[in-house]
């Protein structure tokens, strides 16, 4: 790999990044972190805005005459969940850790946007956008919908998150699908509640729920198309009481999930999902409503895009260490808000083996600092290819 950062500036990176892990934030109140952020942008030369979605940061760097524009976007927040693994920067917060690797994210970021300050090799601009919740609170939608495009226009738009399983010095760079929509669902059955020992007198949503349970699975197995992939996932019941347990309930919720890579299998599982339970209901002659909530749209890598990354994955890393055959992930990320105003490609940097089975959202995850040098590199040199400094 070329040396695109050197040891001084990697220790500096490593050292930030496990402050960030040690003081985690959630999504909207990362002001420690987006100060921080801020700061270094600052210290480097680049212009910084921080006017969007509370704790959003902007970082604008401009060299030379080049017209195109591109963003590069890392994620701050932290998750609402116990760290459990001992570390020396364990996080000093209880009940909130980096589980996801936001810390890392962050901090390649930062590297590579001192990087180029410093160089200034490439011709054009560049918008470093250090995006805050990511993590189910729609810190991309705010940004966009508070005016990002607008003040700050881009021809392409680009994220990255690091994958367990890959090695530090690995990518996976890949055209198409890379992560599913993500929605909610709820199916409220509404019968005639009545004494447990006297189920004829009344009209059991119970027993349709348990019945609507075992057919939901018929969506994906039975009425998509078994080469376009879903998930949907009941999660979870609400109905009766265990301190009453001779009362069949009126009513009864179940909540769950639904997946998808296109937006013809979302809607598809939308309509089947409604139908189910109404048929359900009408067979046990009870009431059935969907409360079908729409949240993240799938990633979609655009193929121009994918390929300027993937020629920029090659240079920096090597192209024996770039995959281009790599299996979409059932997860969500707002990034597919970016990638859906302009063409956007979304890769995955190795982050070494899962240690004792922690994968991202697990008590005991970590980042690995040895990808740090891996990242500075891919987004150092993706700037460079993007916007040449010969135009």
């Amino acid at each position: 790999m070329p040396d695109y950062v050197d040891a001084d500036e990697l220790a500096m990176l490593v050292a930030l990044r496990r402050d960030l892990h040690a003081y985690p934030e959630l999504g909207f109140e990362e002001t420690r972190t987006s100060g921080i952020v801020a700061a270094q942008l600052a210290e480097a030369g680049i212009e910084v805005d921080r006017s969007l979605a509370a704790t959003g940061v902007v970082g604008t760097l401009r060299v030379g005459r080049g017209e195109r524009a591109i963003a590069l976007r890392a994620d701050m927040d932290a998750l609402a969940m116990p760290e459990l693994a001992e570390r020396p920067y364990k996080s000093t917060t209880p009940g909130k850790m980096h589980a996801c690797g936001h810390d890392g994210h962050t901090a390649m970021l930062l590297g590579a946007a001192r990087r180029l300050a410093a160089t200034r090799d490439f011709s054009g601009t560049v918008h470093f956008v250090f995006q805050p919740a990511e993590e189910g609170r729609g810190g991309a939608r705010r940004m966009i919908d508070e005016g990002f495009f607008a003040r700050f226009p881009v021809d392409a738009v680009y994220g990255l998150h690091n994958m367990p399983g890959l090695a530090p010095d690995q990518m996976a760079v890949v055209a198409g699908p890379q992560l599913a929509s993500s929605d909610r669902f709820e199916v409220t059955f509404t019968g005639v509640g009545t004494h447990g020992a006297k189920p004829h007198l009344g009209r059991d949503a119970m027993t349709a729920a348990g019945h609507f349970l075992t057919v939901l699975h018929t969506i994906v197995a039975r009425i998509l198309d078994p080469l376009q992939p879903a998930v949907v996932s009941a999660c979870a019941i609400e109905g009766g009481n265990f301190e009453a347990l001779n009362v069949i309930p009126d009513r009864v919720r179940i909540g769950g999930t639904a997946r998808a890579y296109s937006p013809e299998v979302r809607d598809r599982i939308e309509h089947e999902l409604g139908a189910l339970a109404a048929g359900v209901a009408a067979t046990f002659g009870i009431e059935a409503s969907l409360r079908y909530m729409r949240g993240m749209p799938p990633v979609v890598n655009h193929p121009d895009a994918t390929r300027q990354a993937l020629a920029a994955a090659r240079t920096a890393l090597g192209h024996d260490n770039v995959l281009t055959v790599f299996p979409p992930s059932t997860a969500g990320d707002d990034f597919a808000f970016f990638g859906a105003e302009a063409p956007g490609a979304y890769v995955w940097l190795g982050n070494g083996p899962a240690v004792d089975g922690a994968l991202h959202h697990n008590s005991r995850y970590d980042f690995n600092d040895e990808a740090l040098a891996a990242g500075v590199a891919f987004w150092t040199e993706l700037v460079r290819q993007e916007l040449p400094a010969s135009s």
